[in-house]
């Protein structure tokens, strides 16, 4: 199998959208690999699997599932059996009978953390000083204004339900571990790759490496990809 056969699917966590992935997009093409970023609806943790789930459904061939922040709930409740590897860019890891909640929350919060709460609708919105501040403290002014201008609520209901046994038990996984992050915190990103047995990178970047260090997150990516098509 060449690293040609193999597509990355991208997932955007909370409070984006696969915009966010655009820069991995690009470097991804470049390498000669296939990108297509899943739309989330951000509504509950299963609508959330059940949308990754249908854009798995068009892609002919193995797959290697990348997942930012929230997102590596999503991805590791999917049961599809392209995926062959997991990459976890910054992202949440709750095993069996956990919630997102539970790992979001497990460490000591960041000075510079946002306060979270859900508006008369039950969806949590990032305060736009949070952007610079804690989500991506090393993006440009431009990259700024767009990430504040494109945000899309998350519901709590993402945030509270339970995961069943987590693909990562039976794939491959990755892990880039943000240790600039300041909205997950990277002690628990350590906690969450140890017992997945992942395949770790540590690199000093902020919570949203896939745009203020895409060539970062594409390396990690680039060597998933490369490690399922030798196999």
């Amino acid at each position: 199998m060449s690293i040609g056969n193999v597509s990355a699917v991208l997932v955007h966590g909370a409070w984006a959208d696969g915009s966010s992935w655009s820069k991995v997009v690009e470097r991804l093409k470049a390498h000669g690999i296939n990108a297509v970023a899943a739309p989330l609806p951000l509504t509950s943790l299963h609508d959330d699997v059940a949308a990754l789930n249908r854009t798995l459904e068009r892609i002919e061939g193995p797959v290697v599932l990348a997942g930012h922040a929230y997102a590596g709930a999503v991805i590791g409740s999917t049961r599809a059996d392209s995926v062959k590897a997991l990459v976890y860019v910054a992202a949440l890891a709750p095993a069996e009978g956990e919630t997102v909640g539970d790992v979001f929350y497990r460490g000591e919060a960041h000075p510079l953390a946002p306060k979270l709460s859900p508006d008369q609708h039950g969806l949590i919105w990032l305060p736009e000083e949070a952007f610079a501040a804690a989500f991506a403290q090393n993006a440009t002014a431009q990259e700024l204004t767009v990430l504040g201008a494109v945000q899309r609520p998350i519901s709590v209901s993402c945030i509270g339900e339970p995961v069943e046994r987590p693909l990562w038990t039976d794939r491959p996984s990755w892990f880039l571990s943000a240790e600039q992050d300041r909205m997950i915190s990277p002690d628990t990103q350590h906690f969450m790759a140890q017992r997945m047995n992942a395949r770790v990178h540590s690199h000093q970047v902020d919570h949203t490496p896939i745009v203020t260090a895409p060539d970062v997150v594409t390396d990690v990516i680039v060597e998933a990809v490369q490690a399922v098509s030798t196999r």
